[in-house]
C-alpha cells in the first residue's frame, strides 16, 4: 500500500497543474478566453492583456500554488508515506507538466514561468527568493518578461546545486527535475527567443502601434 502513495501524489499534483486558471479565472470574472487573444497562451501575462489587473494578479498567484503546494506538502509530510526525494522532484516535474499539456484544456497549456517558479520556492524558500530576484532583475534592465524567464530558469537549478550544503542539501533528483523544467520552459519559449534574436520581442510596458 506505501507504495502506491508516491504514485498518487504524482498524480494528485499533475491533474492539480492541469486547472488553466488563466481560463477559469477569466471566465469566473467574466473576460475573455485567454486562448482567443494576445498570444493565446493560457497564463497571466495574456491575461493582463484583458485589462483586469486583478485577473492577471490572481492568475499568477494560482499558477504558482498549483507548483508550490503539491511540493511543500511532500517535503513536509512525504516521509511518513514513503516519499522522498525522489518523489518531490517528480511531483514537482508532474505539477509542471500539467501546466505545460493540461489534460482538461485538451493538452493546451501555458508557458509554466508561474508553477516554475512556485515549484522552486516549494523546495526551499532561499531558492524562490533567488530565482524570483534574477527574473525582476532581468526585467528591470532588459524590460523582456520572456528574457527574465529564460534566465531565471537557467538560474534556478544552478543556484540550488551552488547552495548545496550552505542553505540546503542538494539532491541529485531534485536538481535533476530543475534542469529538465528549464529545459521545457525554453522549449515553450522558442518563439519568443526567435523574436529575441530578431530584435522583434515585445518590451515590458511598451505600448503597441496603432
Amino acid at each position: 500500500m506505501e507504495a502506491l502513495y508516491p504514485l498518487a501524489a504524482v498524480v494528485a499534483a499533475y491533474l492539480l497543474g492541469s486547472l488553466a486558471f488563466a481560463v477559469l479565472v477569466s471566465k469566473v470574472m467574466g473576460l475573455a478566453d485567454p486562448r482567443t487573444f494576445g498570444s493565446k497562451n493560457p497564463g497571466a501575462t495574456n491575461v493582463l492583456r484583458s485589462g483586469s489587473k486583478p485577473a492577471a494578479a490572481v492568475t499568477l498567484l494560482l499558477d504558482a500554488m498549483k507548483g508550490f503546494v503539491p511540493v511543500l506538502l511532500v517535503r513536509l509530510y512525504g516521509h511518513a508515506y514513503g516519499m522522498d526525494d525522489g518523489t518531490v522532484a517528480l511531483v514537482a516535474l508532474a505539477a509542471f507538466l500539467g501546466h505545460l499539456y493540461p489534460v482538461f484544456f485538451r493538452f493546451q497549456g501555458g508557458k509554466g514561468v508561474a508553477t516554475f517558479i512556485g515549484v522552486v520556492f516549494g523546495v526551499h524558500w532561499l531558492l524562490g527568493i533567488a530565482t524570483g530576484l534574477t527574473w525582476l532583475i532581468i526585467a528591470f534592465f532588459f524590460r523582456y518578461s520572456s528574457l527574465a524567464s529564460l534566465v531565471s530558469a537557467v538560474f534556478a537549478p544552478v543556484y540550488y546545486l551552488l547552495g548545496d550544503r550552505i542553505a540546503w542539501y542538494a539532491d541529485t533528483p531534485v536538481a535533476a527535475a530543475l534542469f529538465a523544467m528549464a529545459l521545457l520552459l525554453a522549449w515553450r519559449h522558442r518563439a519568443n527567443i526567435q523574436r529575441l534574436m530578431q530584435g522583434t520581442e515585445s518590451r515590458l510596458g511598451a505600448k503597441k502601434a496603432s
